[in-house]
């Protein structure tokens, strides 16, 4: 060590002095101020010093981890999921007036004209679930899913809808899903984060806010990565930085940040090292991931890449959540914005479905054949439905729906094979076993092990928690 160095610890000089003095990748220092944030701690400093070690949860859980392939924009579930033959029959015909009674439309005119199911069905599976036609993928995996037919959400707009479906309140600054089930449960990756998000297509209309920590410390947010080159940008060390000067400087900031964590006692410092430390392995452990040369040209074709140059979006996605939930990572999270057929419905479903369907089943076989599926929760869906009636005059498309849309589960101790509540004749309304965002959360905590009116913290002077003073666990779609 240089004598500028030892006089820096030995004076307890200003870190931000030191680390403008010395050559830390600037992947480190991002990754470091994300994951450590300059937020109040929770964690305490006694026993394992990771804030993001593994933690026991309430009870016995019956699933370990969570992948959630977030299908953003809604898909229409009267063209996919919920078969309605009588509204074939109404195509055209304006909907019967008590259908619309107290109803309010994000964009049309509520008595637009009914607009009948864009594709043929069919039963599927020993349940004989009915599937679309657009979803063959889908429907060969009928038998290891759970379709709910019956969520509901009070939001009409997309950014309002996705933030409520992720965070359970439709303002922005709520701790997302993710973040809580990171908070609750800590992580098993050692050299990846907890919490992943992998994005394609167009981002999300609710923005980072949908996996974010809100008044959670900040290490509990999802960290994007990218699934081609750096995971995550500026992670590689800059030219003239080579490994044993990386390895120099964060070992010199580890003892200053030790020495004040010894004088004061601030648990975040903790949070802050182990931070460090985890964009160190990164850089070693990230491009790993997300190169996929070394999976078979089998597990390639399966999830629709070609095997010779497969190409970063919703495919790969699917099979980088699979490496991720592999080497321990808690919670992933993809998200495909392309769902918001106000027009060319007919058309843009049939284009979403090519790119989702196969890499979405593909990741339930590969998991279940590797054996992950029963203790990997999956979930597919997006942040409301669509209308019956027709977006426009005449025209091929359907507004926002809030009251009834569709979702399915699979793996994690939910019930396979099974179809979970019904709507009416008109796929407008639920008239069976709704179910609500809170009680969705609810069931999902449970599964892994989380009472959900326990896991709480105290924010603002209230205890806060992602069910607020609602949810109540679905019992009918449990195994």
């Amino acid at each position: 060590m240089n004598t500028t160095i030892r006089n820096a610890l030995a004076s307890h000089a200003s870190r931000r002095w030191f680390l403008g003095q010395c050559g830390v990748g600037a992947g480190s220092l991002a990754l470091g101020s994300l994951l450590g944030g300059e937020q109040p701690a929770f964690a305490s400093t006694s026993g394992n010093t990771n804030p993001l070690a593994p933690k026991s949860p309430h009870y016995a859980p019956k699933a370990k981890r969570v992948i959630y392939m977030f299908q953003a924009g809604a898909p229409s579930h009267l063209d996919l999921f919920d078969y309605k033959p009588e509204l074939a029959k109404w195509s055209g015909k304006k909907p019967p007036a008590e259908l619309l009674e107290g109803y309010r439309a994000a964009f049309i005119k509520p008595d637009s004209a009914l607009l009948g199911p864009k594709y043929k069905f069919a039963k599927h599976g020993e349940a004989g679930i009915e599937i679309s036609e657009v979803l063959p993928y889908t429907a060969a995996i009928a038998d290891k899913i759970c379709v709910v037919r019956s969520m509901t959400t009070t939001a009409v707009n997309h950014a309002p809808a996705q933030i409520l479906m992720n965070t359970g309140a439709q303002i922005f600054g709520r701790p997302s899903f993710g973040a809580w089930t990171l908070y609750g449960l800590g992580s098993e990756a050692s050299e990846l984060p907890g919490y992943v998000v992998l994005s394609s297509a167009n981002g999300t209309s609710g923005g980072a806010g949908n996996w974010g920590a809100g008044f959670l410390p900040t290490r509990y947010s999802g960290v994007p990565l990218r699934s081609s080159g750096d995971p995550i940008l500026y992670l590689s060390n800059p030219k003239g930085i080579d490994a044993a000067t990386q390895r120099a400087s964060l070992d010199t900031i580890r003892q200053l940040n030790e020495l004040e964590l010894k004088r004061i006692g601030d648990p975040q410092i903790q949070a802050r090292i182990n931070a460090y430390e985890l964009a160190y392995k990164m850089q070693t452990s990230g491009p790993e991931l997300v190169d996929i040369s070394q999976e078979s040209n089998e597990t390639l074709q399966m999830y629709g890449l070609d095997p010779e140059s497969p190409k970063p979006g919703y495919a790969k996605n699917c099979l980088l959540a699979r490496r991720l939930v592999e080497r321990g990572v808690r919670f992933v999270q993809l998200f495909h914005e392309a769902w918001d057929h106000h027009s060319n419905l007919k058309k843009g479903l049939a284009q979403r479905c090519k790119g989702t369907d196969q890499a979405s089943a593909a990741l339930v076989k590969d998991l279940d054949d590797r054996g992950l599926l029963e203790d990997t929760i999956l979930i597919w869906g997006g942040e409301f439905g669509r209308t019956p009636m027709v977006q426009g005059g005449g025209s091929d498309g359907r507004d926002h729906h809030n009251r009834s849309y569709t979702m399915w589960f699979a793996g994690g101790g939910i019930k396979a094979g099974h179809v979970h509540g019904e709507t009416d004749d008109f796929g407008f309304n639920i008239i069976r076993d709704e179910v609500s965002i809170p009680n969705l959360h609810a069931t999902l905590l449970h599964l892994l092990g989380m009472d959900h009116t326990k896991l709480s913290v105290r924010a603002s002077g209230l205890d806060m928690r992602l069910t607020g003073v609602q949810g109540e666990v679905i019992q009918d779609i449990l195994a």
